[in-house]
């Protein structure tokens, strides 16, 4: 009876150990993702608080994008050696630095400077959170978590839309990215403090025995030179700079103008448009990732949902007048057919060796932020030379295809995925 009360108590700890690390490095995530899609709420108060065009604009939006897309692979081969806690918590005092700068900044340059502080700051959390749930949960666990992860790191998004363009009109923008800065350095206190990498360094048993076994000697230029030489890792890479790259493009910084000048919406009614998207990829995430998980199938899962997403920019494309409910509810369906892509992280986890998964998520992974940091600029451009020229309703219509055929192209992407041998 003893022994059965100490393996009770036992498991228990254990237990309320691994909320506690996932929580805090969820925490961080969930602020990367604010951080992500803060610019089309601000677009305006940006535009006018640096003197910028349109193009200037999605640049300076896209630099998170840029360092993001730079650091992914390092961030993986990091997270595979130097472990989440060390990096995250590093990683999340950048971040405040980067956010005070960009807060203060009384110019686009330095402006840029202090957003892409940021971007290097956080672009260390979903590897992080990544290896801690294939760490600390078992491996058919694996798609839910990620689900869990999404769904808690879109409803940071959707804080940081319509919540966020009401705020603006009470409080100053920089006030809220001081905030964020006191909040970013205190999650990296607190990961250093409570986080830890594996079980075992709290005294718990492995979970996942496969990943423990080689998570300490790990020789990161194999294991790069490995993932990177598995034909199977790269259709999900091309999947994610489709539709992640148009998802983070449009509703990190391009819907909510595009609402504004195409249907005249106020900038609070359009930032709820984003919200509703946000809301629907948080809830589709969770959806998809328990639906693959139970089927024990990721690639004809991805396919559905990534063909019905690109399909689903016929109506934007075609600019239908409809009534605000019915475009509410519109991109409300958009976002529940977003997160095809979010099954891309557990193909490439599973075709590559377990000790590797850092690593092989992370270069998929570059794919979303690389298609993103293209797409930003490349449309604020567009904007701009149809200004010059006296047709911007048409540059608008341009820009909106060019977001659409990167959707389609992702969904096209998705016929190459393999399924991995374990689902089959």
């Amino acid at each position: 009876m003893a022994d059965a009360a100490h393996l009770r108590d036992h498991a228990a700890a254990f237990v309320a150990t691994r909320r506690v690390v996932f929580g805090i490095v969820l925490a961080s995530f969930v602020l990367s993702f604010f951080h992500r899609t803060a610019p089309a709420a601000i677009a305006g108060e940006l535009t006018r608080a640096f003197a910028i065009n349109a193009a200037a604009l999605g640049t300076l939006a896209a630099t998170y994008f840029y360092v993001y897309t730079v650091l992914q692979i390092p961030v993986g081969v990091l997270a595979d050696t130097l472990g989440p806690r060390r990096i995250l918590s590093v990683g999340s005092l950048v971040a405040a630095l980067g956010s005070l700068i960009f807060a203060l900044a009384p110019a686009w340059e330095l402006a840029a400077v202090g957003r892409t502080l940021v971007g290097i700051g956080v672009s260390v959390a979903f590897i992080a959170i990544l290896k801690i749930s294939a760490l600390w949960f078992p491996a058919n666990r694996f798609a839910t978590l990620s689900g869990v992860t999404m769904l808690a790191g879109n409803l940071g998004a959707v804080i940081a839309g319509a919540p966020l363009a009401w705020i603006v009109t009470q409080a100053s923008w920089r006030t809220v990215f001081v905030a964020l800065a006191v909040l970013s350095a205190g999650l990296g206190v607190a990961t250093w403090l409570w986080v830890r990498d594996r079980p075992e360094d709290r005294g718990f048993v492995p979970v996942n025995r496969a990943a423990a076994a080689g998570a300490t000697r790990v020789d990161w230029r194999k294991a790069l030179s490995s993932v990177l030489a598995n034909p199977a890792t790269w259709p999900g890479f091309f999947v994610n700079l489709g539709i992640g790259g148009s998802y983070l493009a449009f509703a990190g910084l391009w819907a909510v103008p595009w609402l504004e000048h195409t249907y005249g919406m106020p900038r609070v009614v359009a930032a709820q448009h984003t919200s509703a998207l946000l809301l629907g990829v948080a809830f589709g995430s969770l959806a998809i990732g328990m639906i693959s998980d139970r089927l024990g199938n990721r690639r004809a899962v991805m396919r559905v949902y990534a063909f019905l997403y690109a399909l689903s920019w016929l109506p934007l494309v075609l600019r239908v007048p409809w009534p605000l409910a019915a475009s509410l509810a519109w991109f409300l369906l958009m976002g529940l057919l977003i997160p095809g892509f979010t099954l891309s992280w557990a193909v490439a986890k599973e075709v590559n060796r377990a000790e590797h998964s850092g690593i092989a998520t992370s270069v998929v992974n570059v794919g979303i932020f690389l298609g993103t940091g293209i797409l930003q600029p490349l449309v604020g451009w567009v904007i701009d030379r149809g200004r010059s020229a006296g047709a911007l309703d048409a540059a608008w219509d341009q820009g909106l295809v060019l977001i659409a055929g990167a959707a389609a192209f992702g969904a096209l992407m998705t016929l190459a995925v393999r399924e991995p041998h374990r689902h089959r």
